[in-house]
């Protein structure tokens, strides 16, 4: 049953607009988001033109607190300007200076603008022209707009770096802000609000509310987003409750543009209080206004409507109803952000989600040929999110997803994964040989992709695909081979049914696999299927006389498997390479997990064959399981909230990692809330994790690595001293002091003295000095029949050697947080990046308590984490690399 419709829109009713009631202005609770990117200023006095060229796309956070795709034109307007080497010399400063006080220069007005082109001609290629920044300032007082442009480019480019004399030309400003041009008004008070220099804040304040008021729009959209920029210039001020209700009240600007810039600011100044309310009258207000906005006011109109959710059935279908016309705008960004909110408002309805969906399938196809390749990558991307739902959504327009010569890579692979979801028995040969032609692309990995596409399709299409696949052996190329070898593999695992094609295509390809993986799969089949293959023992026979040269332990562990089940089924066969392989495997095999495999499978043998053949020959899990297979269709409302996000470019496990790793980076660095690591398995045990917090004033302490002490000198400060801090940790296993006291150098941690291993009480004193010339100096003590350590750490002052040291190499690297116990090079690894400067984080210095108890923290994981891989795995030292000893 589907919902009945206007000639134009969703509806229930024929309102054609919604009423607008007064909404107040003060702040009342506000749902929790992030803060949205401000807009940037438009009109006739833009510092760069409006004028687009190029189609992409940007990803930023948008209201709501998600990333948003931002899709459309986007402007070439610079950034920032950043420090760039430039082959230059003090002359020419000295030049543009003695030019720029020239009077002649100064009273021909063209000479003078082209001087001052030409500073910021230079300044863009990154010579320093502070040199000149008073002749600069000025320069400024000057009635041609052209000259005020460029040098107030100059001087909020160059004011962080001279504040005192960028103070100068606040006069200048301020008056300027009282100019009868608007264009001059609008100059001025959006570069008073970008001069980012200290003591500034009192000075545009009032220029900023006299903008909020002035009669031109484009002062009122400067002076709005001044308003965040001052906030931000003081962020951890009070907001201002009057600014905000006037931020509230010029939402029913006639501006379009102005109102669109009041969301963002609001949105930035409140972020703190969850971001801008948005309640009815303003929604129905927002809903009105928006085709009066442009392209770029619409996207962010839409995304802030997410917010609001109607009262009733009926005014769900008017705004529906609104936004109707939006889902067929020439703007890719408008129907996205349309299309979520319809899918968002009309969570109830699926329906009206799937009818929502056919809707947009044109301009998603349109997208996907735009020749903006970003685009064109988030739009498959999007397409792929559909079809979860969908399955053969886009079935009808297979075609617009076929692979051009001149597309990039990464648009390859997408369309490649599209034609794989939209085969049907209509088109499934027109795909297939479609992909057929990719699998001899130039690009190897593009090839392979087509292969491993051909090989999924094959779980539906099996003798087709199968014959396919056969050809292209008969290439006999490498990487195809490989490839293809793997393909089989799956596709005997999932279809049991095409086993007997298989195994007749493979006899002969083992010439051309040189690749580790393809080794891999074709040894499995040859062990798994070797009864039916004629020449399978003597193909693994090959593999095992050339086992001494094989450099990927993967390959020798699937071979030993495999050669173990041929041998249950073809025994005269490959009683002697089983018996060669075995002996190699234990005797000379130098990787440990290789040589167990070995003992394993010998002692295995010994116990009977009857017992091999009840562990290596156990019944197979049941294919319909499908836990390999794809999976089931996902409701639309599963994904409804990642739309138009970047959720689908990454992948929703994928973008929680990088949303967590940026908001690490915004908060700095995190420490545990408790000094409890109490546990005798993982460091930080699965069910039990404690979640690292930021501090505020955290910040590096790095561990000098020429730190020696005598014992004498330890000593006689260690009796100085008082005990900083105390921790019992439980404790199991013994200590090996070697294994000890090379770990602790390998992460700038001196021994002074150690027990032996199996002395009661066993004791270890330690000693360390960070950047600062801070000296740490620690006792562990394990008494005897107790399962507790003791660990006592006392601290000095701050010595006099801090300039001498260097500053931390790697000031954004976070301690690697250990979550489950480690193998010996996983471990080597880490304590040497820790060695090299990993950071063990800390707060200011100056409190010494929590200095030692976070270094404390970080210090105990490291000596326990060392200890209990060693004791669990029998790690040991040769030479200068760490090996695991399995003790038999």
């Amino acid at each position: 049953m589907t919902v009945p419709r206007t000639v134009r829109g969703w509806n229930r009713t024929s309102r054609k607009s919604l009423s607008e009631a007064p909404f107040p202005t003060a702040r009342g609770s506000r749902p929790s988001a992030q803060s949205a990117r401000c807009r940037a200023e438009t009109g006739p006095g833009s510092r760069f033109p409006m004028a687009r060229r190029g189609c992409a796309q940007r990803f930023h956070i948008g209201a709501g607190g998600s990333p948003r795709v931002t899709w459309g034109t986007v402007g070439t307007a610079p950034g920032p300007l950043e420090k760039m080497p430039y082959l230059g010399s003090e002359d020419v400063v000295k030049e543009l200076k003695k030019a720029l006080c020239n009077p002649h220069v100064q009273a021909d007005r063209l000479r003078y603008r082209n001087v001052i082109q030409r500073v910021i001609r230079h300044m863009t290629r990154g010579l320093d022209m502070s040199g000149v920044f008073m002749e600069m300032i000025k320069a400024s007082a000057t009635v041609d707009i052209v000259q005020k442009k460029l040098v107030y480019l100059y001087m909020c480019t160059y004011a962080p770096l001279k504040p005192d004399l960028a103070l100068l030309a606040i006069n200048t400003l301020c008056k300027d802000c009282s100019d009868p041009n608007p264009m001059v008004r609008g100059l001025a008070l959006r570069s008073m609000c970008s001069l980012r220099m200290p003591g500034v804040q009192e000075y545009i304040q009032q220029p900023i509310l006299n903008g909020l008021r002035d009669k031109a729009s484009y002062v009122r959209r400067v002076a709005v987003l001044g308003c965040a920029k001052m906030h931000n210039l003081h962020g951890d001020s009070e907001v201002d409750g009057a600014l905000v209700n006037e931020l509230y009240s010029l939402l029913r600007d006639q501006d379009p543009i102005v109102v669109v810039n009041c969301l963002r600011s609001l949105e930035e100044i409140l972020k703190q209080e969850g971001g801008v309310v948005i309640n009815k009258p303003i929604a129905h207000h927002l809903l009105n206004r928006m085709s009066k906005l442009d392209q770029w006011g619409q996207a962010e109109v839409l995304n802030f409507l997410l917010r609001y959710q109607p009262r009733s059935e009926e005014e769900l279908f008017d705004i529906l109803n609104l936004l109707d016309s939006f889902l067929k705008s020439s703007s890719p960004g408008v129907v996205m952000g349309a299309t979520k909110l319809f899918l968002i408002l009309a969570n109830k309805f699926p329906h009206v989600q799937t009818d929502v969906l056919v809707r947009v399938k044109g301009p998603l196809l349109a997208a996907c040929s735009s020749e903006s390749r970003e685009l064109c990558f988030a739009a498959l991307c999007h397409v792929r999110q559909i079809l979860h739902s969908l399955p053969g959504h886009f079935s009808s327009h297979y075609k617009k997803f076929f692979c051009s010569y001149s597309e990039p890579h990464y648009i390859k692979l997408q369309k490649v994964e599209v034609l794989c979801e939209l085969v049907n028995d209509e088109n499934v040969q027109q795909v297939l040989e479609e992909l057929r032609g990719y699998c001899t692309d130039v690009s190897g990995d593009f090839a392979q992709a087509a292969i491993f596409a051909i090989g999924g399709i094959a779980r539906t299409y099996t003798d087709q695909c199968v014959q396919i696949l056969t050809e292209l052996l008969g290439l006999r190329q490498e990487h195809i081979t490989t490839v293809v070898v793997q393909a089989f593999r799956d596709l005997v695992w999932l279809c049991p049914q095409c086993t007997e094609a298989v195994c007749q295509a493979l006899p002969g390809c083992e010439e051309n696999i040189q690749d580790s993986e393809g080794k891999q799969a074709l040894i499995w089949l040859l062990g798994v299927h070797g009864e039916r293959i004629p020449n399978a023992p003597y193909v693994l026979e090959d593999f095992v006389e050339n086992v001494k040269s094989e450099t990927f332990p993967a390959v020798k562990m699937e071979l030993l498997t495999a050669l173990l089940r041929l041998f249950l089924s073809r025994p005269a066969e490959c009683q002697d390479t089983l018996g060669r392989l075995l002996h190699y495997c234990i005797e000379e095999e130098k990787d440990m997990a290789v040589r167990d495999r070995g003992l394993f499978y010998y002692r295995l043998l010994l116990a009977g064959v009857d017992e091999v053949k009840r562990i290596l020959c156990s019944p197979k899990s049941d294919t319909s399981l499908r836990l390999l297979e794809d999976q089931a269709e996902r409701p639309v409302n599963s994904w409804a909230s990642d739309f138009n996000t970047l959720v689908p470019v990454y992948g929703k496990a994928r973008w929680a990692t990088i949303s967590k790793l940026q908001g690490a980076e915004r908060r700095g660095p995190d420490l545990p809330k408790t000094a409890s690591f109490a546990t005798s398995g993982p460091l930080i045990p699965e069910e039990n994790k404690e979640r690292v917090q930021a501090l505020p004033d955290s910040g590096a302490l790095m561990l000098v690595p020429s730190h020696q002490m005598t014992p004498e000198s330890f000593e006689k400060t260690w009796l100085s001293l008082k005990v900083a801090h105390q921790q019992v940790c439980p404790w199991q296993g013994v200590v090996h002091p070697d294994t000890l006291q090379v770990a602790l150098q390998v992460v700038n941690i001196q021994t002074i003295a150690v027990s032996k291993a199996g002395a009661q009480p066993w004791k270890a004193y330690l000693s360390a000095q960070d950047t600062a010339g801070c000296l740490f100096l620690t006792e562990l003590l394990l008494e005897p029949g107790n399962l507790e350590m003791q660990i006592s750490m006392k601290q000095s002052e701050v010595s006099t050697l801090r300039g001498a040291v260097p500053e931390d190499p790697h000031p954004h690297v976070d301690l690697v947080k250990i979550t489950r116990p480690w193998t010996s090079s996983q471990w080597y690894n880490e304590m040497r990046l820790l060695g090299e400067g990993r950071k063990l984080l800390c707060p200011e210095r100056q409190k010494k308590q929590v200095i030692v108890k976070k270094f404390w923290l970080h210090f105990s994981a490291i000596i326990r984490s060392t200890i209990r891989t060693a004791t669990a795995r029998g790690m040991w030292l040769r030479g200068k690399g760490w090996f695991g000893r399995v003790l038999h």
